[in-house]
């Protein structure tokens, strides 16, 4: 249905001579602007047949799984383990509307908090922890370079 406006919040006359309000917000019209739509981007030739379509979604389905998988046995183990998840959700937005969903909702989520980290007073304050962290740290190592000098913890003898 077309309302003829293009505008959030506005009320538009339906052919029954109804009113019909637009309740989308701000933030996702915004989205929806800037954004690719949301949807299958299989191939046309494999959209066409159902079979092969489903086929295409299950197999993407289980790369993805996959790679989610390999990515939270890499959060305890040495290696990426973030970023292989949200490779594998990106594997998955290519074809489920949800994933693309929640890629959306993350990098909403990430810009607010790269924007929140600029902000003159949190910087400031991440540089004093930063430098008061770095001065005990720095005080820990002289401490033990002054008593035991350049030996390794492992091959001292006398404690």
């Amino acid at each position: 249905m077309d309302t003829g406006s293009d505008e959030t919040g506005a009320v538009a006359v339906m052919g029954d001579g109804t009113k019909s309000e637009t309740n989308v917000a701000n933030s996702e019209a915004d989205v929806a602007k800037d954004e690719a739509p949301l949807g299958s981007r299989a191939p046309e030739f494999v959209k066409a047949r159902r079979m092969l379509h489903l086929s295409w979604q299950v197999a993407i389905f289980i790369v993805g799984l996959a790679v989610v998988v390999a990515g939270v046995i890499m959060l305890p183990l040495p290696g990426p383990g973030w970023v292989v998840i949200f490779g594998g959700m990106a594997i998955w937005a290519t074809e489920f509307v949800w994933a693309q969903l929640v890629l959306r909702w993350t990098k909403r989520k990430v810009t607010e908090a790269t924007q929140r980290a600029l902000d003159p007073k949190v910087r400031r304050r991440n540089i004093i922890l930063t430098t008061i962290g770095l001065v005990i740290v720095a005080a820990v190592v002289g401490v033990y370079v002054w008593k035991f000098g350049f030996e390794m913890p492992w091959k001292i003898k006398n404690q």
